[in-house]
């Protein structure tokens, strides 16, 4: 333990775990303050849509991309110097928003030096709970931490609304900073975990992984973005990810160190459970950017009725996850999942002929519910079942993967569903500006060419101060023709969280044919979800 025994050892406990659990949640909300708070970052910074949607992929890419690297320097630094510097990075990329004036600052600084930081934050965290808290207390903290993790996905949104709409969303980044002031004011609590494994460095299979799970997302990026090298960022990640696979194979063959181990994989559970833990991921990261914009740049929402509007997902999520991780009893893990890909599927479905014709959020709250309720089902189950095939010693690597795994899942649901809405937008608005019959055809090139880079990132309220002085019938078509296409476009972004959540369906009756896991002491819940 990292106190001594006794009274004053355990409040000391305590206090540490309640600092890791409030690291966790910083972790977990950043990215919904981003979320509910983009119509506002846009009006406030004279930025677009697309920049913070692209900000804030790229803020899961870096994390996905070098978290495997983390967990090495992690061990090579130490995991409370690996610990501090995650925290820093956050701190860093939270005060950074705070005083942001350009969308450069939230690129650099929240998004690449933030998600660097994530990269860190999380191996050591997990090392430092296992090192610092044994026995019951050590499965009490794992459970605290989780537990604040899935609160914070489930407040994350009305809080960063509430703050946004009646302060301001640079508030909202400003409290993150002190809480991780809070956070950092009692590092003396934490024992360093020393590693005693290998200190050498597999370079090449470091650098073989952050340009496969960096390359394909970056990828979809630029391609979101309009940008060239599209085609050769996405053969670079896949060519990248078969090499590294290869090198991790040969070195271990060779008894040589590796960045992982290969032969995690030779457990067709954990396989199985890494897959779906990703797909679960790129669903909700698809869901999480397609929304908040459909209900601030369309219904034309404040923050905080951007949050409230996104509660039903979120809460069921969180109760969900509650209730089946307490109550599954004798069911089947692998049913369980089947039925969370299955909600999903049929939550999504739902809400593809309900978009068009939505005026409010109301209209959206029951599909939500449903698709919140899958991924409650997936989050109460997943972790445990991935890594309870894992021995004890290998947990800390198996977890970093899936984590890896998860983190590379939401950067590429955000990257390729906004990607895919933006892409829908831009063929839609040239389609129907060719197609009308009021606009001339000088004005239909002109109008696609304008809808088409500005008006996307514009509500028909903004749209329409921009046309003034323009005849009233050309005003008309030009505001019919935004309002047509936009719900088009966000149900061209939902076909991707429904489309995996379908694969997911496809391996969860894959998932059946296996055997059920075997409990573990404390892995289910040691990658954090």
């Amino acid at each position: 333990m990292s106190a001594p025994a006794g009274p004053a050892g355990t409040t000391l406990d305590r206090r540490l775990a309640l600092l890791l659990a409030m690291a966790m949640f910083v972790l977990v909300v950043d990215t919904s303050l981003m979320n509910v708070s983009i119509s506002a970052v846009v009006r406030d910074l004279g930025t677009t849509v697309s920049g913070v949607q692209s900000a804030i992929a790229l803020e899961a890419l870096v994390s996905a991309a070098f978290i495997l690297i983390g967990s090495k320097v992690g061990d090579l630094l130490g995991r409370k110097r690996a610990y501090v510097l995650g925290l820093l990075g956050y701190a860093t990329g939270a005060i950074a928003m705070t005083l942001a004036q350009g969308l450069t600052a939230i690129i650099v600084f929240w998004a690449v030096i933030g998600g660097l930081g994530a990269s860190l934050l999380l191996p050591a965290m997990q090392s430092l709970i296992h090192g610092n808290f044994s026995g019951a207390a050590q499965k009490k903290v794992y459970a605290l931490v989780g537990a604040s993790a899935s609160i914070a996905a489930a407040v994350g949104p009305l809080l960063g609304g509430f703050i946004t709409t009646y302060l301001s969303w640079r508030v909202a980044f400003a409290l993150e900073a002190v809480v991780i002031a809070v956070v950092l004011s009692g590092i003396g609590l934490v024992k360093d975990v020393p590693y005693t494994g290998a200190r050498d460095v597999d370079g090449v299979g470091a650098v073989l992984s952050a340009l496969a799970m960096g390359g394909i997302v970056l990828g979809v990026l630029v391609w979101q973005e309009g940008g060239e090298a599209v085609g050769a960022l996405l053969v670079i990640g896949a060519v990248a990810l078969v090499v590294l696979v290869r090198w991790l194979v040969r070195r271990k063959r060779e008894g040589r160190p590796v960045l992982l181990d290969p032969d995690l994989f030779r457990s067709p559970m954990f396989r199985v459970g890494v897959s779906q833990q990703m797909l679960q991921q790129i669903a909700l990261g698809g869901a999480m950017i397609a929304l908040p914009i459909f209900l601030q740049m369309v219904l034309e929402y404040d923050a905080m009725a951007a949050g409230l509007s996104l509660a039903p997902l979120s809460l069921s999520m969180f109760a969900v996850a509650l209730l089946a991780g307490r109550r599954a009893g004798a069911r089947r893990p692998a049913d369980l999942v089947l039925a969370g890909f299955a909600l999903v599927a049929v939550g999504f479905a739902a809400l593809l002929p309900v978009v068009p014709r939505a005026t409010s959020g109301w209209a959206l709250a029951l599909p939500l519910v449903v698709a919140g309720s899958g991924l409650g089902l997936l989050v109460s189950q997943l972790n445990n079942y991935t890594l309870s095939p894992i021995s004890e010693e290998r947990v800390s690597e198996a977890a970093g993967v899936n984590s890896a795994a998860g983190s590379f899942g939401l950067s590429f649901g955000l990257a390729f569903s906004g990607a895919l809405m933006l892409g829908a937008l831009a063929v839609g608005f040239t389609s129907q500006a060719e197609a009308s019959t009021v606009l001339d055809p000088a004005e239909q090139q002109q109008v696609a060419r304008a809808l088409d880079d500005d008006a996307q990132l514009m509500s028909n309220t903004q749209l329409a101060e921009v046309l003034v002085g323009q005849p009233a019938d050309v005003q008309e078509e030009i505001l019919r023709i935004n309002s047509d296409v936009r719900p088009r476009a966000l149900q061209v972004a939902l076909l991707v969280p429904l489309a995996v959540a379908l694969l997911g369906c496809v391996n969860g009756l894959r998932m059946r044919r296996l055997p059920d896991p075997s409990p573990q002491s404390d892995a289910g819940s040691a990658a954090f979800g």
